[in-house]
């Protein structure tokens, strides 16, 4: 019974236990599959939302390309369209995503394309890039036939064409760029080379950089300020009773000046000068605590100021005296060449003084020269230098006139140095009994006592300062000088006459002067005048009324030293008697200083023919800027001005030109010690 109830027991206990794994099981069985219902419901939606906004995204789009593509068409051709099209049309659309390697410096990614083939299509993209640079390769070494663009379509070609129109554009904007940047170095160059001193580069290593003071004179300039103002406080002390101060800016006053001498650069002044300025400073230092008053400090400048102005006002006087000194001198050495040749000629027998050819010298048909000279150096040079550019020399006839004193040599030298086969002949000027008093103004006004006052009384109280001397020169006074304006009494059978300084040089052949239509004026002469300069105001008195009725104020200038006169007009006008009736007016020199280019302007007024510039080049004697292109085309060189050739203040710049027609070698210029 017990064994029964006991079965009976296990046998409930397992229906019960069988009863509750049921339920169990079920719970199991929904937490599973619950989450896995609801996460595939919820994929099909998302899967369903993502096509509804793939649809809607795709009609965004297609809308906006829409209106992009109507935007473009109304800014472009149909042509550019088209070309743009077919630049886009293998790869799709393009945008610019980030720097890749490969044969391009940027790569496009291809909008569209799946992952999975990015790989081809990048690799297709370096293909076509490298079949298009073996393209352009042979294009450019033009290996690539007509034949093979046979097929493509008119945007292809158009688009070909503007890029080859863009490369070859770039190509020369870029040899442009490397040609201007070639010129700009070069002209640097250039400029760096003008701006370096040879004279440096000789006296320095040229590798080593020299350190050296920029002004060379500033220690000189330091010390001379400090003697001003030692002389200011000097001054003061004076005035203020200073007396032992006053003693002690003597003192280091007159050492500094001893220092300074005549030094003009630092590398002039002794070893002391350090010390010198350091005491001078140190004295003007205890002078400004114990002296300085601005007011007596400016007015004592105020009065150093004016003394020096007078200082330089006067030295400029005596310079201008004694270059005026200088240029109507004449060197020792040709006064020795002169006494020399002139012994020589008076030794020589009467029949031996003749010159050969003298039937030419009234042969209208040869080219006459005159030329009135005291100078045989100078004269030698003016016919040496004409015959050696003359290109027939044999039909060239040279007519001297000099003074009695220089009569001798003048024959002797050209009888020694004959001028080839051209034709020479010599004259005095005291020998024409025609040109006196009676008949010459000049001389007439030469003997009155108002002119032998002007000239030759030193103590003349009316004379200035400054007075005229330049017009004092002797050869105003010379009848040379005036015997240009007697040339057809001189030389009366003649038609044409080109007259010549003693001062200037030919360079070329003169014969074409002859030919020079002159349309009836009497002289030939190159105008001097530039915008404000060398025109008749420069050398005649207006103010005085027979001047300014009769003349042009602003009417150009010309210069003596190389004209061509017509005779024949001469005679016809008049000429000489013009000439007389001017200078009789100007007895008292109120109408122009004395000089024969002031008449010689008023005579020739209206009668003068302006000839070419580059026959006459003038300004050697005076002016240091004459442009050498100038100097070296120019028929005929003029040393006009103080500065003559011959002289030791000539310009160096400008002697060649003069001393290649003496011969330094000739026996009687060693022996009178002439060299160049």
């Amino acid at each position: 019974m017990a064994l029964k109830r006991g079965l009976s027991s296990v046998g409930v206990h397992r229906n019960r236990s069988s009863g509750s794994r049921f339920p169990i099981v079920i719970l199991v069985l929904f937490s599973v599959l619950a989450p896995l219902v609801f996460f595939v419901r919820r994929g099909l939606y998302i899967s369903d939302q993502n096509g509804v906004q793939s649809d809607y995204t795709k009609q965004n789009v297609d809308w906006r390309e829409r209106l992009a593509l109507q935007s473009i068409r109304n800014l472009f051709t149909k042509e550019v369209i088209d070309v743009v099209t077919t630049s886009t049309a293998d790869l799709g659309p393009l945008s610019l995503d980030s720097f890749r390697k490969g044969n391009l410096s940027a790569s496009w990614k291809v909008i569209g394309v799946e992952t999975s083939v990015e790989d081809d299509a990048t690799s297709q993209s370096n293909q076509k890039a490298a079949d298009l640079k073996q393209e352009m390769s042979q294009i450019k070494e033009g290996r690539l036939l007509d034949d093979d663009h046979s097929s493509d379509t008119p945007a292809k070609t158009i688009r070909r064409q503007l890029r080859d129109n863009r490369r070859a554009k770039r190509a020369a904007e870029l040899v442009q760029q490397d040609n201007e940047a070639i010129l700009k170095l070069e002209n640097a160059a250039i400029e760096r080379s003008k701006a370096v001193d040879s004279a440096v580069l000789g006296k320095y290593n040229i590798w080593r950089k020299e350190i050296e003071n920029d002004n060379p004179d500033s220690t000189v300039r330091l010390m001379r300020d400090q003697i001003i103002m030692a002389q200011v406080y000097v001054s003061i002390a004076k005035m203020k009773n200073k007396l032992d101060l006053q003693q002690e800016l003597l003192i280091r006053l007159k050492e500094s000046q001893r220092a300074v001498g005549e030094s003009t650069v630092d590398a002039d002044l002794p070893h002391s000068a350090p010390e010198k300025i350091k005491t001078m400073g140190q004295v003007l230092s205890k002078a400004r605590e114990q002296l300085y008053d601005c007011k007596f400090v400016i007015g004592k400048l105020r009065a150093m100021l004016q003394t020096s102005e007078e200082q330089v006002r006067s030295l400029k006087k005596q310079s201008t005296f004694l270059s005026q000194l200088a240029a109507k001198t004449i060197p020792n050495a040709i006064h020795c060449l002169s006494m020399r040749l002139t012994i020589e000629y008076y030794l020589l027998p009467i029949e031996k003084r003749k010159f050969p050819r003298s039937e030419n010298l009234e042969n209208p048909n040869l080219y006459h020269y005159a030329l009135f000279s005291d100078n045989v150096l100078a004269a030698s040079v003016v016919v040496n230098s004409t015959i050696m550019n003359a290109k027939d020399p044999s039909k060239h006839v040279f007519h001297l006139v000099t003074d009695k004193l220089n009569f001798g040599a003048m024959n002797m030298w050209f009888l020694l140095n004959p001028p080839g086969k051209a034709t020479i002949h010599v004259e005095n000027v005291d020998e024409f009994k025609w040109l006196n008093s009676s008949y010459c103004p000049v001389l007439r006004q030469l003997e009155s006592a108002a002119m032998k006052e002007y000239y030759f009384k030193a103590d003349n109280p009316t004379k200035s300062a400054s007075s005229n001397l330049k017009y004092r020169n002797p050869k105003y006074l010379s009848m040379l000088n005036h015997l240009r304006f007697y040339l057809p009494q001189v030389y009366p059978k003649l038609d044409k006459i080109l007259f010549l300084d003693d001062d200037i040089v030919v360079q070329k052949d003169l014969t074409g002067l002859w030919s020079v239509d002159l349309h009836g004026k009497v002289n030939g002469a190159v105008e001097t005048c530039g915008e404000s300069f060398h025109r008749f105001d420069k050398y005649l008195n207006f103010s005085n009324p027979h001047i300014s009725r009769n003349f042009d104020p602003n009417a150009c200038g010309w210069a003596y030293g190389m004209n061509m006169f017509d005779l024949k007009e001469w005679k016809k006008r008049d000429i000489t008697g013009i000439y007389h009736k001017w200078q009789n007016m100007n007895e008292d020199r109120t109408l122009w200083k004395l000089g024969t280019l002031p008449p010689g302007l008023i005579t020739f007024y209206g009668l003068t023919h302006p000839l070419e510039k580059s026959w006459h080049v003038l300004g050697l004697g005076y002016n240091p800027s004459v442009d050498k292109k100038e100097i070296e085309h120019a028929a005929v060189v003029h040393y006009n001005g103080n500065m003559k050739p011959w002289l030791e203040l000539a310009m160096t710049k400008y002697r060649s030109y003069w001393t290649k027609y003496i011969k330094y070698d000739h026996p009687y210029l060693r022996s009178c010690n002439l060299s160049e």
